[in-house]
């Protein structure tokens, strides 16, 4: 069976919270089973721009960085934000200068993805970067990022063995790896 429409019925919505980057919103009614419920969605400013640079010698380039929400390191593409309504290769261009110096001749959008749809809207978007020419890095002052160029299948590898976890990340270097599977690359 293929439902496709709401199946809560909301009476109310509060802004409880909003920052430059986010708002969440709190919705009020009554859930599927026909008791009140409540449905917090957080809604992103910006589209998730991922850039998975990639050399001819199938290299690229990861960033590593600290989340404060997890805690913890975490090795990514480089990636950012990119305001809704401008082109997100204009954004992952920006991005993928600022964090790694680099730019490219050739671009290609490879994914599109849905970053934790049960509790935001937020889209992720990757492109795939070739004809790299390498200049100077300029991340913004809320980043202290350490960049490294790694051999393709160890990132793909890091992937497989939970190294890598940012969700942008291993989608874009799983569909690189299926790409090159299936020669497209």
């Amino acid at each position: 069976m293929e439902l496709q429409q709401n199946p809560w019925r909301f009476e109310t919505a509060s802004i409880p919270y909003e920052n430059p980057w986010i708002r969440v919103t709190e919705h009020r009614g009554i859930n599927p089973a026909g008791n009140p419920g409540i449905y917090g969605i957080v809604h992103f400013k910006n589209l998730a721009i991922g850039v998975v640079a990639l050399d001819a010698d199938q290299h690229i380039w990861l960033v590593g960085q600290y989340r404060v929400p997890l805690e913890a390191w975490s090795w990514e593409i480089p990636e950012g934000g990119g305001p809704h309504g401008t082109d997100p290769l204009v954004s992952a261009r920006r991005e993928l200068a600022e964090e790694t110096g680099l730019k490219a001749r050739e671009w290609r959008q490879i994914v599109q993805v849905h970053m934790s749809n049960s509790v935001s809207d937020e889209v992720g978007i990757v492109y795939l970067a070739q004809g790299l020419e390498q200049g100077t890095a300029d991340p913004e002052e809320t980043e202290q990022l350490a960049v490294r160029r790694v051999p393709f299948m160890e990132a793909y590898h890091m992937v497989r063995e939970g190294a890598i976890t940012d969700s942008l990340s291993v989608a874009a270097i799983q569909k690189i790896r299926l790409m090159m599977l299936e020669g497209e690359l």
